[in-house]
């Protein structure tokens, strides 16, 4: 991959992105490298180039790219969100996601879900299939597309971290053979909050990916453990 303006420096000596201490890389890679990382929060393009570029990488590479946004990122005035996200969209090992899902939870401007579309549809079974589509920076999405019942919880959960909003489901999408509609945001968080209690009821563990929509989920919890 050449070294275009979307593209993460790289290190001469090491041939490779300058992932290792800053200590070790040259101040001028130091610098084009924190540079591109700053534009991941409003360039398209230098994201989805981190994600393939990261995704390239071997497990210590992998590491050391962690390593070197804990102790730059800081350092950036940039969202956790718009340096991890792109990570985590092809990231499969749980060590790895567990620590990319906690840095972006811990990021200070938390996603704002004002703009949260939601779709639904009813299983023959009349399990719900849903889909959240969440903003997330410039024109990126986050997706959560889960089937459950409000009485007993949840079939699977799914998690895009990363899409464009031009490329995201809409009304009339299908999953499973069931066809999507438009539906109230507060109908279906109401419906996955019953399923996450019932989910806790019967003693099983909450899917992980919930975790990151947790603020739409935390006032409805409180309401229904109250009652």
């Amino acid at each position: 991959m050449s070294d275009s303006p979307k593209d993460p420096p790289k290190d001469p000596g090491a041939g490779s992105s300058p992932v290792s201490s800053s200590s070790e890389v040259e101040p001028r890679i130091l610098a084009a490298w924190r540079q591109w990382l700053s534009a991941l929060a409003t360039d398209a393009e230098a994201a989805l180039a981190a994600a393939h570029v990261y995704g390239e990488l071997a497990d210590d590479g992998r590491d050391a790219w962690l390593d070197a946004l804990e102790e730059d990122g800081p350092k950036l005035g940039v969202p956790n969100v718009a340096l991890y996200a792109p990570l985590l969209s092809v990231e499969t090992d749980n060590g790895r996601l567990a620590r990319i899902r906690v840095a972006m939870m811990e990021d200070a401007t938390p996603v704002s879900r004002s703009t949260t579309r939601a779709m639904r549809g009813i299983h023959a079974d009349r399990s719900r299939i849903a889909i959240l589509v969440a903003p997330l920076y410039m024109d990126f999405v986050q997706i959560l597309s889960c089937r459950y019942s409000p009485h007993t919880g949840f079939h699977w959960v799914k998690y895009d971290p990363l899409r464009g909003a031009a490329d995201a489901p809409d009304a009339g999408a299908k999953i499973e053979g069931v066809a999507l509609e438009t539906t109230p945001l507060k109908l279906v968080v109401e419906e996955l909050a019953l399923a996450i209690l019932a989910q806790r009821r019967r003693g099983d563990e909450i899917p992980g990916t919930i975790a990151l929509f947790a603020d739409l989920f935390d006032a409805r919890l409180e309401s229904d453990v109250g009652a």
